[in-house]
């Protein structure tokens, strides 16, 4: 690696729900779900600066999101105040994910400062304590630290890794902003989908649960996953407003691509094994 107070450039890979079922409700309110996460190539860029004054700066916040509440400034304080590091970070974020997409950006952008600034600053916690800590920032967090496909119940905190096939993906992103706790609050959303078990899921029907809720309050969505739907089973991540569908080669993807009408707006992505930073945290 060159000189630790370089700028250091890091990904931040996007996820897809390949499906999200509801199977029920806890006492307090939380839904328990069962889904598969699939990372792609399709990523945000984070560079990091390490200085020896122990500041931890965002130099190039969002427009209208303060630096203080933003993940990746919350993220390294979180591991600077549970390590005692007496180092900083300099940080800046160059977007490509959409914001509100159900890709998992801000989130994805946490755990990949949370896992850069563990080789950086040579904290050598274990990606289970990183876990745990990620969680505090979001509940996709310790996902993309878990740092490969996985089976996820829970409320999304229990996973379980599974092989998933190499795939390209169309990933349109409809320009709506969806409200994830007016989704969940829904009376029309499913809450009762019979759970399936991890060996079973190539054999079990699936679908996105929120993705009715979605649509009715979004026509856009519906839009979307009906035009790429000519092409291949479109759904929606997450609780959108992001669609997808799956082609066995880039020449497929790209061909769907060149289609899109002018008015949508639409990205190519490959599937990951695993997490370009997953050996910077040991179990």
């Amino acid at each position: 690696m060159s000189n630790s107070h370089d700028w250091q450039d890091f990904p931040a890979p996007a996820k897809l729900n390949l499906f999200l079922h509801i199977v029920g409700r806890r006492s307090d309110g939380y839904h328990l779900l069962q889904s598969v996460f699939q990372l792609i190539d399709l990523a945000d860029t984070i560079s990091l600066r390490i200085n020896e004054d122990g500041a931890i700066q965002h130099l190039n916040p969002l427009p209208g999101v303060p630096a203080e509440s933003d993940l990746t400034v919350r993220a390294a304080r979180l591991l600077q105040k549970e390590t005692g590091c007496s180092k900083g970070v300099d940080i800046r974020v160059e977007k490509r994910l959409p914001m509100g997409g159900g890709v998992g950006g801000g989130s994805s952008d946490a755990a990949t400062v949370m896992l850069a600034l563990n080789r950086l600053w040579q904290l050598n916690m274990p990606r289970s304590r990183l876990m745990e800590l990620g969680l505090s920032l979001g509940a996709d967090v310790p996902f993309f630290i878990f740092g490969e496909s996985a089976f996820v119940e829970g409320i999304g905190e229990i996973m379980t890794p599974v092989a998933t096939p190499d795939v390209d993906f169309v990933v349109l992103h409809p320009q709506v902003h969806v409200s994830t706790p007016q989704i969940f609050s829904d009376p029309d959303l499913t809450r009762n989908t019979p759970p399936i078990k991890v060996p079973h899921l190539s054999s079990a029907t699936t679908q996105n649960d929120l993705e009715y809720v979605a649509c009715k309050n979004h026509p856009e969505i519906r839009e979307n996953i009906t035009w790429l739907s000519q092409y291949a089973n479109a759904r929606m991540t997450g609780s959108g407003s992001c669609v997808f569908a799956s082609f066995s080669s880039p020449n497929e993807a790209n061909r769907v691509i060149y289609d899109l009408p002018k008015n949508m707006t639409g990205y190519v992505a490959r599937s990951l094994s695993k997490h370009p930073l997953h050996e910077f945290a040991e179990f």
